[in-house]
């Protein structure tokens, strides 16, 4: 080491930003440069460059996420230690040897300084080793790791696991047998969170009911909390997730709902239920719906409240037409199939859609077992090498599933059938905010397509779309009133677009059709108008709600309240409603947020709101989007269709719950969770 006092040192400038502790800074000849700790990558480092380019770097720098805490602050004590070692030697300098090149180091830094750093550093050593390790946090937060990720429980005895649980943290106590426990502690904590926050909101909830299937052939429903909260923002909570007896009826289920709802303390404040067969639970929902009413908790007499599952219904009619089609379908399935038997065999068929100017960007596929949008895509290839197809047999003999020219029509309206039907469950797939009212314009189109469908001069065609009209009117009966008043509170269409659409449908009778949406419209809205009124007046009264008579006397002026609104109202004062059909509709764009509309719009229309925030809620399918093209519903994985009735509801709830979690949502918002499974 050589040291010179020819020349004074200078004081160089005080490193305050802490990206300094992962870095070196040296001087070789005029040059400055700041060496990365890590990877020992030269940069600037001059008072000129600041710091950006070093932050930068460590952002990028591999190494440095396998490098230890305690080599940092190693590596900088050893620096400091040579650095105050010289502090009474004026300039000085080391050997730094990085590909053969020589560089000095700056000169040294204030002894003040110095110290006051490395008293931060001990401080912040001695406060690392005083961190207490909590076992029973630890518990708990390997509980919330299943229960989020969907785990099996049975992770906890496994030796790898273990091993890397102990390699981590040796002061871990393994306790499988608490497992259980421990979920079952965050489940009743989080249920109470969950109770306090429905209770606070001021809307009504949308609740969905879904029957899922287990490796054990027993059935569970989940039952599933749909609604609008105080910042408008579309909430979905699980409730209840019920092991349903293999003897279950249809008494069992509506008494198992009954229950759920009396728990949650939800009865008054339910606006309706979707369930997920189109076709099924009649009696169950009667008498779901006799109950409701006996405590007048239904508006409109309940005509809003059964809804069924709109991805049900496309589902079941996409089956019925592969059905219908099965023969055609068969044969396009074994002629992909012989095509693709043989090298040789593709190469020529690849030759002969050349030769007969096929240019398709689509390539012909199997189908999967279980799928229909898989076999959608395989038709619709299929009929874009309907010329090759056509002339195969010529060119190999072997293949002998060619289709006839009639068979070719029936295929291309498969193709047909099938892609509105695909186009549809994807507008739901594809939407984050699946408010009711963007189902409206889509049933109606639906709506329109089978008249059309039905009017085929093929007479098997026209069978085939008046079997999947009848599905479909059965849907439209008991849906189609809830779907129109949610796209009437749609302000870039009102009352018009119910208008453009059934004039199409109904044609002469539209007006009587038109009419019953907008009667029905104000019936409802007079039911919220008179419902905030008694509420006002009962919260004013000393003691808050009207007391009850043991000799029924009110149950006999049920319709006194509402006579009583409506000849008090006064005729000159037009209602929220008015004012709002009354307006221009608001411009149709691609970014528009109906709900946010509906906030910023409440101080206008006080009471449309509260009825718009319920309607807008209405869940229009119970499926999700993993089971949305499948032929089969939901189905759980083995670990929890293996689990306790308790611990599954737990286990399924929280995680629903817990997934929603500000932290957690950002982590999962990429990465679906392992719930459900299907099964061919």
């Amino acid at each position: 080491m050589e040291v010179t006092n020819e020349v004074p040192a200078k004081k160089t400038k005080r490193l305050t930003s802490v990206v300094w502790n992962h870095f070196e800074r040296v001087r070789k000849a005029d040059a400055q440069y700041a060496v990365c700790l890590h990877c020992k990558k030269k940069l600037s480092g001059s008072s000129n460059s600041g710091t950006t380019h070093l932050r930068n770097h460590l952002v990028r720098c591999l190494k440095r996420s396998n490098y230890d805490v305690s080599q940092i602050l190693s590596a900088k004590k050893k620096r400091k230690e040579v650095t105050l070692g010289q502090s009474n030697l004026g300039i000085a300098t080391i050997n730094y040897e990085e590909g053969k090149i020589k560089d000095e180091i700056l000169s040294p830094i204030p002894l003040k300084y110095e110290q006051e750093q490395m008293k931060d550093e001990i401080n912040q050593s001695i406060s690392l080793r005083s961190i207490r390790f909590d076992q029973e946090r630890s518990w708990l937060d390997l509980a919330r790791m299943i229960m989020i990720h969907g785990y099996p429980l049975a992770m906890v005895d496994h030796v790898g696991f273990k091993i890397f649980v102990k390699n981590l943290q040796p002061l871990f106590e393994f306790n499988s047998n608490a497992i259980e426990l421990d979920c079952m502690t965050i489940y009743g904590k989080e249920k109470q969170k969950l109770y306090e926050s429905i209770h606070q909101i001021h809307g009504r909830i949308n609740l969905s009911v879904d029957m899922w299937g287990s490796p054990e052939s027993s059935e569970c429903i989940c039952l599933t909390a749909n609604y609008v909260d105080e910042d408008w923002v579309l909430q979905k909570r699980m409730l209840n997730f019920v092991s349903l007896d293999p003897s279950h009826t249809n008494n069992t289920l509506s008494e198992v709902i009954i229950k759920c709802l009396t728990d949650w303390v939800i009865d008054h404040k339910l606006f309706s239920m979707t369930f997920d067969d189109c076709w099924a639970y009649e009696d169950m929902v009667f008498r779901i719906k006799d109950w409701l009413s006996q405590n007048r908790h239904l508006l409109k007499n309940g005509e809003l409240f059964d809804m069924r599952c709109i991805i049900h219904l496309l589902k079941s009619t996409a089956q019925e037409v592969m059905e219908e089609f099965r023969d055609v379908t068969s044969k396009i399935r074994e002629s992909i199939r012989h095509i693709k038997s043989e090298q040789a065999i593709l190469v020529k068929f690849n030759e002969i859609a050349h030769q007969v100017c096929i240019n398709s960007d689509k390539r012909l596929v199997l189908d999967r077992p279980g799928l229909w949008n898989s076999t959608y895509m395989m038709l619709d290839a299929a009929i874009e090498y309907k010329g090759a197809l056509c002339i195969m047999q010529e060119h190999d003999p072997a293949y002998s599933m060619a289709l006839s020219e009639k068979e070719w029509g029936w295929a291309s309206s498969i193709v047909g059938y099938l892609k509105f039907l695909f186009e549809f469950t994807n507008v739901f797939m594809g939407n984050r905010c699946p408010t009711s009212n963007i189902f409206f314009p889509e049933i109606c189109d639906m709506n329109i397509q089978l008249i059309e469908w039905s009017k085929n001069p093929d007479d098997f065609l026209s069978s085939v779309a008046l079997k999947m009209k009848e599905k479909f009117d059965w849907y439209w009966r008991k849906c189609s009133f809830a779907l129109a008043i949610s796209a009437v509170l749609d302000p870039r269409f009102k009352m018009k677009l119910v208008e453009y659409y059934y004039r199409q449908i109904y044609g002469s009778n539209a007006p009587d059709r038109i009419k019953e949406v907008s009667d029905g419209l104000r019936e409802v809205f007079n039911e919220y108008s008179m419902r905030l009124t008694l509420f006002e007046e009962d919260s004013a009264r000393p003691g808050g709600s009207m007391p009850s008579t043991s000799n029924g006397t009110r149950d006999k002026l049920k319709g006194f309240d509402k006579f009583l609104y409506e000849t008090s109202q006064s005729q000159s004062t037009a209602s929220d409603l008015d004012k709002y059909l009354d307006e221009p509709v608001f411009p149709r764009n691609y970014d528009f947020c109906i709900l946010n509309w509906w906030k910023v719009h409440t101080p206008r229309y006080p009471i449309l709101s509260m009825m718009a925030r319920d309607v807008l809620g209405i869940p229009v399918s119970t499926l999700g989007p993993d089971v949305a093209f499948s032929n089969i519903g939901r189905v759980l994985d083995q670990y929890h269709g293996a689990a306790s009735p308790d611990i599954r509801e737990a286990l399924m709830c929280g995680q629903d719950w817990l997934k929603m979690e500000p932290e957690v949502t950002v982590t999962l918002s990429s990465s679906p969770l392992p719930l459900s499974v299907e099964t061919s």
